[in-house]
């Protein structure tokens, strides 16, 4: 044998023990690369002449079967595998996610790491495998020995997943092995595999994966490969055990979305009409699919205005049938059904729910009442949903699911889910919205009106609020949801708890400076007990709806309604109701500049407080009557009232009564050009308002700070105060506010820009803000 001119073929069998060649993958290397003398040796000469390229050759071509080998003559020349699919025509963005793959491969590269694993995620639809292929063949040069792709059809609305025999059988042909010298058994496929890759510069492409697992064996163990792996799934396995770099993808901003229609559609088209591309980035929601799906519609009909196929996307009923061009590739109901049929029965549901769920996103404890599970168990399943890439958590805690991917699910629960059980798991949630505000409300303002909801409904779990930064921080965290689940009670006609919610959110918003939101909630909740044909709900909810009106502005409406509402109160002798009107009457016509008539109403209403030994509305009573008091320029009774408002205040440990008596003190102090009383008493309501988030008076608090420190010539302080009093007007929608304090602020940069005044002279201030208002609760 070792002297034969013949081409050799070796050849070891179970059947021919004495004649069997044992290997392990090692040795086959060493055999075939001629990296080992041992191997040449065992050859001979001749045989050494023939086998003269390394395996990147693809000289010997071999498999391990049943423990023994095969080896056959190859190729004297190497074969470059080409299957990468062509780069898609159209591409846009996505910078960073190409530079985070090239720094990849250049951090291997540098560090002479023999594998780069990169693991690009995201929702169907999301754009994973034009990534891949653009980003290959920007970078061809880098791989010449060639590239690998398969199509893994993880998550296909049709036929079966490639198996990783088929898929390692197919790249052993792309390879130049011959068919009859590829081993049956998979282990065996996969060393030979890993075997003719190894020192290869080779880039492989696994597409579609649906778990690590199926991925696993297609990885080339000793190597200088660059593997690409696409899925819908997180693949944790890949990262922990094999290295693999996360690349999740997100929807496209809006820029890059417009620019990939323009690609498709011509400039020209997407100018010629901008209102129906606009609404088509709107229904689309940044997901190249719905994109390109789009496109393709509207480039099948070049002569058609596009502003008829917005027409049809704009209907939210229907916008998944018009997503859809034809073919499975180009339907996006199709590319979510392969995700969603992926999921157990137990996270499909919780799917459909959470698609129901009214407000942008969804929180834990929520999503929990919603399903009327545990929340580990809530957990689990919505980790499920993530790793699926069916919803996002942006922040720790918060879901959110893409509007396509909500109609999908949405369609799901009243596809699969009953009538009834649809309506319970929304019922739950929205007690779960009603009983947990109402824990915070309780903890911002104890002691103000309120009305206690019924109990929860089973399976809904309110959450605690045990403090006030707990409270604020959850209020701020769901307003969204809050003001979506009372919408949704409207709709469905849900009167209690429309009710309900008005007064539950009243102190909130108005701490927050949220005063459309309070007028929107307290016109739904006086409809709702207007339906419930409750009188004792219909006078506070009246009164309630005159505070918010009478906080925008809309003045004749808040009297009308509080005077309306004062004779029912009378007429029933319903005493607290009488003494709450009258408080509020007080302060709608302070807002309209009616001092004397605003002080009138707030003697009555401490009077009528005091009558029923009320001491926490009763220092609220001094409080506004130290306001007005102000306003009519009697300082020594206002400052009478209002240093019993806040002992009262203090004792209740009611802090933002406290800081509001501290701020009328500051106003006096403005008023009487008492400045250091001023930045004093403003100092120490301005540490509460904070301590208990009232943004509201926050804003108008600086603005008297600012005008003191103005007054004292002190311009830096000064503006530094009105900017941040401007910047929270204009946040709140204050919008006379922030013109007023624009003008003052304008006036001081031009002073201190001419030079006008001297450091240190003081003078009293023009107009001096209107501080700390005499509130209806405060």
């Amino acid at each position: 044998m070792p002297g034969s001119r013949h081409r050799f073929r070796w050849r070891g069998t179970l059947d021919e023990p004495d004649r069997r060649v044992r290997r392990s993958e090692r040795e086959l290397e060493a055999v075939t690369t001629e990296r080992n003398s041992q191997g040449r040796e065992l050859l001979g000469a001749d045989v050494r002449n023939e086998v003269s390229a390394p395996v990147e050759g693809h000289v010997v071509q071999a498999g391990v079967v049943h423990g023994g080998v095969h080896l056959h003559a190859g190729r004297a020349r190497p074969v470059v595998p080409h299957q990468l699919p062509a780069a898609p025509r159209v591409f846009t963005g996505r910078a960073a996610e190409l530079a985070a793959l090239t720094a990849a491969l250049d951090d291997a590269t540098e560090a002479g790491a023999t594998v780069t694993i990169s693991a690009l995620g995201g929702a169907g639809g999301i754009g994973k495998t034009w990534l891949a292929l653009h980003w290959a063949h920007r970078h061809l040069d880098r791989f010449p020995d060639g590239r690998l792709f398969v199509d893994l059809r993880g998550f296909t609305p049709v036929g079966e997943p490639v198996s990783a025999t088929e898929a390692v059988r197919g790249f052993l042909g792309a390879l130049g092995v011959d068919p009859a010298g590829i081993p049956a058994d998979l282990d065996a496929q996969v060393g030979l595999y890993r075997s003719l890759v190894a020192g290869r510069r080779l880039l492989i492409v696994l597409d579609n994966a649906r778990d690590t697992p199926h991925v696993a064996p297609l990885l080339p163990g000793d190597s200088a490969c660059t593997v690409l792996v696409t899925s819908r799934r997180q693949l944790a396995g890949l990262v922990t055990t094999h290295g693999a770099r996360p690349l999740d993808l997100d929807v496209l901003p809006a820029a890059e979305a417009r620019q990939l229609l323009v690609g498709h559609l011509g400039a020209a088209r997407v100018a010629a009409e901008p209102e129906a591309v606009d609404a088509f980035l709107e229904c689309c929601g940044g997901l190249p699919l719905a994109l390109s799906i789009v496109a393709a519609r509207a480039t099948a009909h070049p002569g058609f205005p596009l502003r008829l196929l917005a027409e049809e996307l704009r209907d939210h009923t229907t916008r998944l049938d018009e997503l859809d061009a034809g073919e499975i590739p180009l339907n996006l109901r199709a590319a979510f059904s392969s995700s969603y049929d992926a999921l157990t029965a137990e996270a499909a549901v919780l799917l459909g729910l959470v698609g129901l769920a009214p407000g942008p996103d969804i929180g834990l404890p929520a999503a929990a009442s919603l399903a009327g599970l545990p929340v580990a168990r809530t957990r689990a399943l919505l980790r499920e949903l993530e790793t699926a890439h069916l919803v996002s958590q942006p922040s720790p805690g918060r879901y959110r699911m893409h509007d396509l991917i909500r109609l999908y699910a949405s369609e799901q629960a009243h596809d699969h889910q009953a009538a009834d059980s649809r309506d319970d798991a929304l019922r739950r949630l929205v007690d779960f919205y009603l009983h947990t505000a109402y824990a915070g409300d309780q903890v911002l303002d104890p002691h103000r009106e309120s009305v206690a909801p019924a109990p929860p409904r089973p399976g809904c779990r309110p959450q605690p609020l045990p403090d006030e930064t707990r409270a604020l921080e959850w209020l701020d965290a769901e307003h969204s949801c809050l003001m979506a689940a009372q919408r949704l009670a409207v709709e469905r006609r849900w009167h209690r708890a429309v009710w309900q919610l008005a007064p539950t959110l009243h102190t909130y918003h108005w701490r927050r400076g949220l005063l459309a939101h309070q007028v929107t909630v307290a016109g739904d909740g006086l409809e709702a007990a207007r339906h419930l044909g409750d009188e004792a709900a219909q006078a506070p909810a009246h009164r309630l709806l005159a505070e918010a009106c009478a906080l925008m502005g809309r003045h004749a409406e808040a009297v009308e309604r509080l005077h309306r509402t004062l004779a029912l109160a009378e007429r029933t002798d319903d005493v607290p109701s009488q003494a709450h009107t009258h408080r509020v009457l007080a302060w709608a016509w302070g807002q309209q500049g009616e001092a004397r008539s605003a002080l009138d109403h707030a003697t009555r209403s401490l009077a009528l407080f005091q009558a029923l030994e009320d001491q926490e509305w009763e220092a609220r009573g001094f409080n506004q009557s130290a306001w007005y008091s102000a306003q009519l320029g009697h300082f020594e009774q206002a400052r009478a009232y209002c240093e019993k408002g806040l002992l009262l205040h203090r004792g209740h440990g009611n802090r933002n009564g406290e800081a509001l008596s501290l701020g009328i003190f500051a106003y006096l102090g403005l008023c009487t050009g008492r400045y250091a009383d001023v930045l004093e008493h403003g100092r120490q309501a301005l540490r509460l308002l904070r301590d208990i988030g009232n943004t509201y008076h926050e804003a108008v608090l600086l603005h008297g700070i600012g005008q003191a420190h103005a007054a004292l010539g002190r311009p830096g302080q000064a503006r530094e105060a009105w900017e941040q009093a401007l910047e929270l007007y204009r946040s709140q929608h204050r919008s006379g506010e922030a013109r007023r304090l624009q003008g003052q602020l304008s006036e001081l940069i031009e002073r201190e820009r001419e030079g006008e005044r001297e450091p240190g002279e003081a003078r009293p201030p023009d107009n001096p803000p209107r501080p700390p208002d005499g509130l209806p609760h405060a």
